[in-house]
């Protein structure tokens, strides 16, 4: 089972950049997009559904804002739409797919970097996801939580964590959440396999040398309940893969 994580900053913007000539490549069979930006209205199916894709989306009510979105080759038994958290709800934040044992859960952490307010709405977004993760683990034993975190984890996972310390996505409040986050049973699923510096999923688009020079971010993963670690056969990061400010990242598991 192949499955991709990508933060597509906006479909439309991405179709535009040759994202459904990607799709035909066949990537993986179930793909988890963050950040759609669109309601399933805006978009052209046929051209999607003809590839083999289910597709499932949960956009925000602000339009061009926010939104989640599975496509998958593989039908799932059920789909959940949400958290139950009201302002995540609204805001199109998670998106869940279970394959019969399998939960898939695909989320768009907020960010924090337009100012204190919403730095305070990610703290609060952080807690409340870790109170739904912990309540989902009694009874789904094999989860996988991938998209867009907004937290990049240590000093290897940012080209230059000194300058970055008091930077929203880099703080020692958002890391130890993450820490915290795997030692309740998760395993980085990327840094499992590759221990190498210099992989990052997210370039900054203020500086158009910064993607060029990689100077960049790892902020999108894949996280396995630790009963997965057994099937974990490949992770990996796609930056040449450029229809967005992110890039996809991969895991292939043997189920």
């Amino acid at each position: 089972m192949r499955m991709i994580s990508y933060n597509v900053n906006g479909i439309r913007s991405a179709i535009k950049r040759g994202f459904l000539e990607w799709l035909k490549t066949d990537p993986a069979e179930i793909i988890c997009l963050q950040e759609t930006k669109a309601e399933k209205a805006n978009i052209d199916l046929r051209l999607i559904e003809e590839l083999g894709y289910h597709t499932y989306w949960f956009s925000a009510e602000k339009k061009g804002y926010s939104g989640v979105a599975i496509f998958s080759k593989i039908q799932p038994d059920q789909i959940f739409y949400g958290n139950g958290m009201n302002q995540s709800d609204r805001e199109g934040r998670v998106i869940r797919a279970d394959f019969k044992g399998l939960t898939l859960i695909n989320a768009y952490f907020p960010s924090g970097t337009s100012g204190e307010l919403r730095q305070s709405y990610k703290y609060q977004w952080l807690n409340e996801f870790s109170n739904y993760i912990g309540e989902l683990q009694k009874e789904r034993k094999k989860i996988i939580v991938c998209g867009d975190f907004n937290i990049a984890h240590h000093e290897i996972d940012i080209h230059n964590p000194s300058g970055n310390k008091k930077s929203s996505g880099f703080l020692p409040e958002e890391r130890k959440w993450l820490t915290q986050f795997i030692e309740s049973g998760m395993i980085d699923t990327f840094r499992e396999l590759q221990k190498e510096p210099h992989h990052y999923s997210w370039w900054s688009q203020r500086f158009p040398s910064v993607r060029a020079e990689n100077k960049g971010w790892r902020i999108d993963y894949f996280m396995l309940s630790k009963t997965l670690k057994s099937t974990l056969r490949k992770a990996a990061i796609y930056p040449d893969v450029k229809h967005s400010d992110h890039c996809p990242v991969f895991i292939e598991l043997e189920i």
